[in-house]
């Protein structure tokens, strides 16, 4: 299951306090996604990242409709709950050979 985002409010570097539908809430730290690189590392810029937008539509956080993190990850690294089952890989079943 996955919760809306309704509430996000900047801290300091990198750092975002959200809260949930579920009224969940916590902060974020995105330096280490991008520290990871790829398309988080636009977000380096501090003036860029201090631009997130909720996306009320799909109930993420954006940065100009192009950058996100999945609803799931980003529930789950604020409240320290598990992810969900679906999004762990499932082990191809092995036959007798």
């Amino acid at each position: 299951m996955s919760y809306d985002v309704v509430s996000a409010e900047y801290l300091t570097d990198y750092k975002i306090r959200v809260a949930f539908t579920n009224k969940k809430k916590g902060v974020m730290d995105f330096l280490p996604y991008i520290k990871k690189g790829g398309i988080y590392s636009k977000l380096q810029d501090l003036n860029f990242f201090k631009q997130f937008e909720i996306n009320k539509d799909l109930g993420i956080l954006t940065w100009g409709n192009e950058i996100d993190l999945a609803p799931e990850t980003l529930y789950s690294e604020v409240t320290g709950d598990p992810l969900p089952e679906w999004m762990y890989p499932v082990e191809e079943m092995k036959t007798p050979g």
